[in-house]
């Protein structure tokens, strides 16, 4: 009976850490216009995704800033722009000011899929951002790089690269 306790406990601690994996990374900086927020999720199915972002400035639950399956607030609404790219969900806020700090919230929701609806919250207050850097490739995907500094010295004696 502990035995299958134990088990069981287990099977159910893994299935939470996948299922919080969802939503990978959640970053925001200043572009020269204004916010940019990067939602990086792990994507397991190849169905539709809806998204939601949110910004609350106190306890409550905020307000809908940008959303596919919601109704962004009227002030928000010509201020957003969403972008998707390889599992990457970008949000450009423009004319971010001070007024515009508070906790955001980025909610994700693969149609017909077993789980939930994932989020992740970032605080953002103006003067504590960095400027956004270009897309780097470094960022973006590194094992190309590893697998050129590790294959150097094979192409270094073969006499393809001098240094």
């Amino acid at each position: 009976m502990l035995r299958s306790a134990i088990s069981l406990a287990l099977l159910l601690a893994v299935l939470q850490v996948s299922h919080c994996q969802r939503i990978k990374r959640l970053t925001a900086c200043l572009t020269d216009q204004g916010l940019r927020i990067d939602c990086a999720y792990e994507r397991k199915t190849s169905n539709s995704l809806n998204y939601e972002f949110r910004l609350s400035k106190d306890a409550g639950e905020g307000t809908v800033i940008a959303s596919n399956f919601k109704v962004p607030s009227a002030p928000y609404k010509p201020r957003t722009n969403i972008t998707t790219n390889n599992n990457l969900l970008c949000l450009y806020l423009s004319g971010f000011t001070t007024s515009d700090e508070g906790v955001y919230t980025c909610k994700l929701k693969i149609n017909n899929d077993y789980e939930d609806l994932q989020s992740k919250n970032i605080s953002v207050v103006k003067a504590h951002l960095a400027k956004c850097a270009g897309i780097s490739l470094f960022v973006q995907n590194t094992s190309w790089l590893l697998l050129l500094l590790l294959s150097l010295p094979l192409l270094q004696a073969m006499d393809f690269v001098s240094l």
